[in-house]
């Protein structure tokens, strides 16, 4: 959903204090939210500021940074 640009703002929660046995995805899914602009929040208080800012009672248009020079080192 990130890559197709169908996602606008991911909230991931997940326990820091446990193993995760999906720890590679977890970064890979970080990683993409990351390199696609994506607002991420992964606590409470995060979540909080995202869903109350007044950026979502308006359009938004995210900036995205051209990494082609980068995939073709």
């Amino acid at each position: 959903m990130i890559a197709n640009g169908d996602l606008d703002v991911l909230i991931f929660f997940w326990d820091p204090m446990t193993a995760q046995p999906h720890d590679v995805d977890v970064k890979a899914l970080l990683r993409m939210s990351v390199l696609y602009n994506i607002p991420t929040a992964c606590n409470r208080s995060t979540a909080d500021f995202i869903i109350s800012t007044v950026l979502l009672e308006s359009e938004y248009e995210p900036f995205f940074k051209d990494y082609s020079q980068y995939i073709t080192k």
